[in-house]
């Protein structure tokens, strides 16, 4: 089945930019726009997407805010918030409320289109090189504060969880986890889920945050 996505952006031309685009592909639908975080929510529940393109600065409601009120929602959309920056505190406060991950917007067509196959099917869109960058980011902040929880929520894990959720903080995907710990890929989804509920995490970017967090 295609994958339904929403788009979220103040500014018409993107919106019309990212349409074009993703209605180039035979897997991809867009389902629906809307023009800031507020009534992302309303076009969400009417659309039912399975990936929400959202910008991350908008008047009124930005994009942080829609975020955590999508994630909010019964059966939620996967969110990938769009910035024309690098990792910055409005990223990384997205990520932190729910978002899967991040796109620039001047991204490749070719990436855009990767990154919400891979979302909607549950895969990290982070590249290794963006995840070094965000977590780098990360480890700015709060250091001291967040190793302790991190390493405290790491030791409820088995060693090859343990082992699953380094591979997830290397941006990895699991058909690379697999074949790095040789296991088929439907173990790996399996044990990202089960890692997902130990470590209270909404998605593969914030097991990567804890696992930098923790050090390892």
């Amino acid at each position: 089945m295609a994958v339904k996505v929403l788009l979220v952006d103040d500014d018409a031309l993107v919106r019309a930019g990212l349409r074009m685009m993703l209605s180039a592909a035979e897997d991809i639908v867009v389902v629906g726009e809307a023009s800031d975080g507020g009534s992302a929510v309303t076009a969400t529940q009417t659309h039912r997407p399975d990936v929400v393109l959202m910008d991350i600065r908008m008047p009124e409601v930005d994009g942080i805010t829609a975020t955590g009120r999508l994630r909010a929602l019964p059966e939620p959309p996967q969110v990938v918030v769009l910035t024309t920056f690098h990792v910055d505190d409005y990223v990384l406060r997205a990520l932190r409320g729910g978002a899967s991950g991040f796109l620039l917007k001047d991204t490749p067509p070719a990436d855009i289109l990767d990154a919400v196959r891979r979302v909607a099917a549950g895969d990290a869109m982070l590249s290794p090189a963006v995840t070094r960058t965000l977590l780098a980011h990360v480890a700015d902040n709060d250091r001291n504060d967040r190793r302790s929880d991190a390493r405290h929520r790491l030791a409820t894990l088995t060693e090859r969880e343990r082992e699953v959720a380094v591979a997830v903080g290397s941006g990895a995907t699991n058909a690379e986890i697999g074949a790095q710990l040789f296991m088929s890929e439907g173990t790996v989804k399996a044990h990202v889920s089960r890692l997902l509920v130990k470590l209270d995490a909404p998605n593969r970017v914030h097991i990567a945050i804890i696992v930098h967090d923790a050090a390892l």
